[in-house]
């Protein structure tokens, strides 16, 4: 569990370090240039990686159990999650809803996992997450301002968007199905 909480700590400190110490992060930048974005990619990284270890290495210790049902309120939260997140990239109508698709496809993303998984590392995992992308938000807010709502674009946009989100829904499918975890109850794997 200590990989787990120390690549959450990081998780969050590489992604508040920019706006919460901007002075250290601009000299950063004078120092190494664009190789500071390297630093922090390699640190997001790492968090990650960390993640991934301590949760596959933490016991299984059960909290609640979720019902099979929630199998099927995940998928169609994932596929929300995942057209949330391709969103902001968007060139139709769809960029101009939100401010912050992705944090936002990041916060159903992680509730969509708490929903099926009811051990102590997924609700450590998920909900650490959860907590950050609010938090984001608010640090995001406050160095930026007032959000200017980019111009929509042409429906045409909308329906590359809406495709190309089916097609990574189901690539996140297949990996999971390769990972070992069928995503889909009642289809056969």
């Amino acid at each position: 569990m200590t990989l787990l909480i120390l690549g959450i700590a990081l998780w969050w400190g590489a992604h508040l370090f920019k706006r919460l110490a901007p002075e250290a992060r601009a000299a950063m930048t004078a120092r190494l240039g664009d190789g500071s974005k390297g630093v922090f990619a390699l640190l997001i990284l790492a968090a990650v990686v960390l993640m991934v270890l301590g949760y596959r290495a933490a016991a299984f210790t059960p909290v609640w159990y979720p019902p099979p049902a929630m199998v099927h309120a995940n998928n169609l939260l994932m596929l929300a999650a995942v057209a949330l997140f391709g969103m902001g990239s968007s060139k139709g109508r769809a960029r101009a809803w939100l401010r912050h698709p992705m944090l936002t496809g990041f916060a159903v993303w992680c509730i969509a996992h708490l929903l099926v998984n009811g051990d102590l590392a997924s609700l450590i995992l998920w909900g650490a997450l959860l907590v950050w992308v609010p938090v984001e938000i608010a640090v995001i807010n406050r160095a930026e301002g007032a959000w200017i709502r980019p111009e929509p674009g042409p429906a045409a946009g909308d329906l590359r968007w809406l495709g190309i989100s089916a097609g990574v829904f189901a690539v996140i499918g297949t990996a999971h199905w390769l990972l070992g975890v069928w995503p889909f109850p009642g289809a056969v794997a």
